[in-house]
């Protein structure tokens, strides 16, 4: 199109990359009232019909299984619904990452929707961060791979809406499989593990690659 520039797109995805991240704010307020919530039953059912008729509307057009976000970046990884660190993913708490000489480091708060005992979060959802961010010393190192084995350990309950700080070190590299180790603390007492896990993970070959991800691949733009 005339007068159309590779500025212009990158501005259009700013732009949606905002807003997805807006709704994934919106999306994480809901499910945070909706699992504290003590409102009364005819409030929860006329929110229910409300939210069936949002739910209709974003759901106008979608995405399939092989069909990457117009919003993502696989290789600059950028991904927006990925259901611990995506801004765009209702599922997410997010986790923000940084990777300060060679080590991750995530940060986040998990409200009571990640409740398993009372006022603590699920062992699944531990073992969920915990693989996110091994996952990130693993690529920081410039040895991508797959997760292969987490073995976790638990010491301690995760509290909820507690500032949380993870760390992620790779130990050891071996031709295509790595191993690294992380650990879930709080903010306030870093020194002390709730969690601790260690993680393989295999670099995929690229015949792998194409039989597991080809689809996707190929219908990049």
């Amino acid at each position: 199109m005339e007068g159309h520039t590779v500025a212009d797109d990158e501005t259009g995805l700013t732009h949606r990359r905002a807003a997805i991240t807006e709704l994934g704010d919106a999306l994480r307020t809901l499910i945070e009232h909706a699992t504290t919530t003590e409102v009364p039953t005819g409030d929860l059912l006329r929110a229910a019909s409300e939210l069936r008729d949002v739910a209709a509307r974003l759901g106008e057009r979608v995405r399939g299984r092989a069909t990457l976000s117009r919003a993502d970046d696989l290789l600059g990884g950028v991904r927006m619904y990925n259901p611990v660190t995506g801004a765009g993913s209702a599922l997410a708490p997010p986790l923000h990452v940084e990777v300060v000489a060679g080590t991750a480091i995530g940060r986040c708060t998990l409200g009571l929707a990640y409740e398993g005992p009372p006022t603590f979060a699920h062992g699944g959802v531990s073992a969920m961060l915990l693989d996110q961010i091994l996952g990130h010393a693993v690529v920081a190192s410039g040895n991508p791979g797959m997760t292969v084995r987490l073995d976790t350990a638990y010491h301690a309950p995760v509290p909820l809406l507690t500032p949380l700080l993870l760390t992620a070190d790779v130990l050891d590299v071996s031709g295509r499989r790595v191993t690294a180790t992380g650990t879930i603390a709080t903010e306030a007492e870093p020194g002390t593990a709730l969690v601790t896990a260690t993680g393989t993970f295999v670099g995929l070959r690229a015949e792998q690659t194409r039989r597991l991800f080809g689809s996707v691949l190929r219908a990049r733009p």
